[in-house]
């Protein structure tokens, strides 16, 4: 029986910023050299600092625009590969990642877009301790990370699925441009699967990120009103209430972070409005 896709089917599709060379690659694919790999490098720079490729295998566009959401885009319209591959630029892939890929994608055929598991560097175990491949819902999609994601190109194109401009670092609300695209999916009844292959390891996330942080809770109150409407004004009271039990704020900064809430959710209601 022949397979659907091989490894020449997929494509790495990196957002980056302010390169000026290829070396920021070696240390993503220890095991074997970048350019025996299809990669999409979008680099968010300035027109006097432009990014370059002697490879063919490496494709490169360089942007003028600013926010991870955009630069997806740009590398999703730009994409040419049957499948696809989702990646930032500070992370390690393992040995035999796109063997992993093709498997799934061949393995459970009616999917439209994958999502795998992925390591903490320095750390023996993965973050996700599901073993069973299974169905995503919009309630499981909370938990993937935008490294963990392929997709079938046609399938995503084919129903006009892209990342939320407004969501996602760089822009107005800089959390969950990869929930929203998996939410856009579903809605759009694709099939997105969990398979639980570790293709990928990131370094550990900053001890300075912690979720009573304003940008964090702005972006996220205005996520839920995107989600659930009004029902954003009860979950908003709910989440600074676990705020203040977990002691990521103190009691007198709770009017604050109401107003701030508030204030992500105004400022999404204009934006929809545009």
């Amino acid at each position: 029986m022949t397979s659907r896709y091989n490894n020449l089917d997929l494509e790495i599709l990196i957002s980056t910023m302010n390169k000026k060379s290829l070396d920021f690659l070696e240390p993503m694919f220890p095991f074997s050299h970048f350019s025996n790999f299809s990669i999409l490098i979008v680099n968010q720079t300035q027109k006097d600092s432009l990014l370059t490729s002697d490879y063919p295998n490496i494709k490169i566009i360089n942007s003028f625009e600013k926010g991870l959401s955009r630069s997806r885009n740009l590398a999703l319209q730009n994409a040419t590969k049957k499948l696809c591959l989702i990646a930032d630029d500070d992370i390690v892939y393992a040995p035999d990642f796109e063997k992993e890929i093709v498997n799934a994608f061949n393995t459970l055929e009616d999917a439209s877009l994958i999502t795998f598991n992925h390591q903490r560097v320095g750390v023996d175990k993965p973050q996700k301790i599901a073993t069973e491949i299974h169905k995503h819902t919009l309630k499981s999609i909370w938990n993937v990370s935008s490294i963990e994601i392929a997709f079938s190109l046609d399938a995503i194109k084919n129903n006009s699925i892209v990342f939320n401009d407004y969501f996602g670092l760089g822009s107005v609300f800089e959390t969950a441009e990869e929930f929203l695209f998996l939410r856009s999916s579903l809605l759009q009844n694709l099939k997105l699967y969990y398979y639980p292959s570790v293709i990928v390891s990131h370094p550990k996330l900053s001890s300075g990120i912690h979720e009573g942080q304003d940008k964090l809770l702005f972006a996220r109150t205005a996520l839920f009103y995107k989600t659930k409407g009004k029902l954003a004004y009860l979950w908003l009271i709910k989440y600074l209430f676990f705020l203040l039990k977990n002691d990521y704020i103190k009691k007198e900064e709770c009017i604050q972070k109401f107003k701030i809430g508030i204030a992500g959710i105004r400022k999404y209601k204009e934006l929809e409005k545009k």
